[in-house]
C-alpha cells in the first residue's frame, strides 16, 4: 500500500485546491491511499531557534515531518496570492528544508487555477533545492470553473477525473 501525502497551500474551508486533493483521494489507483495533510495552520512560524539541536521542535512540526517520512509520495495543490506560494505552505516547506523530507521524494503538483503560473514558479523551485522528485507527469493544471463543486462532483466530471487520474498514476509510478 502507498501513502500519498496531500497538502492543500489553502487554509479555506471550502478551498478548490483542497477539494481538488479530496477527488484525488476519490480517485486514487488501487493499492494507493491518499491521505489530506490537515495540520498546515496548526505549525508554528518558521524559527530555526526552535529547532536547534537540543532543542525538540513542537508536536506539530514532529507530525508533519513525520508524516512526510512515512509517505510514499507528496501530492501539492495550492493557490496563489500575490504572485506567489501562500505564507502557511512556504512555512510549512521552511520548517523541512533543514531535516531532508523532501529530498528524493516524488511529488506532483496539482493547479485549480491554471492562471496561477507564479506560485506553480515558485513552488518548484523551492521543491528542486530541497531536492525533491518533481514528476513532469504529475504536474497538471486542472481548470475549474468559478463555481464550488463537492469532491464527489470533480471526481464524476471526466474533463476533471482524467488528467488527475493521469497525474496520480504518474506520480504513483515514481
Amino acid at each position: 500500500m502507498t501513502t500519498v501525502l496531500a497538502v492543500s497551500g489553502s487554509l479555506r474551508t471550502a478551498s478548490s485546491n483542497t477539494n481538488l486533493l479530496r477527488a484525488a483521494a476519490l480517485l486514487a489507483p488501487p493499492g494507493v491511499t491518499i491521505a489530506l495533510y490537515e495540520g498546515l495552520g496548526t505549525l508554528p512560524p518558521f524559527n530555526p531557534d526552535l529547532d536547534a539541536e537540543g532543542s525538540p521542535p513542537q508536536a506539530p512540526v514532529t507530525e508533519w515531518r513525520s508524516l512526510l517520512r512515512a509517505a510514499g509520495a507528496v501530492l501539492i495543490s495550492t493557490p496563489e496570492y500575490a504572485h506567489g506560494v501562500p505564507g502557511v505552505l512556504k512555512n510549512a516547506l521552511d520548517w523541512v528544508v533543514g531535516s531532508g523530507e523532501f529530498v528524493g521524494k516524488p511529488v506532483g503538483l496539482v493547479n485549480a487555477f491554471p492562471k496561477s503560473t507564479h506560485a506553480q514558479a515558485s513552488l518548484v523551485e523551492t521543491l528542486t533545492v530541497m531536492m525533491a522528485v518533481l514528476k513532469p507527469g504529475a504536474r497538471v493544471a486542472i481548470p475549474l470553473s468559478s463555481k464550488r463543486l463537492t469532491p464527489n462532483e470533480l471526481a464524476a466530471a471526466p474533463e476533471i477525473a482524467a488528467p488527475l487520474r493521469a497525474a496520480l498514476d504518474a506520480l504513483v509510478r515514481a
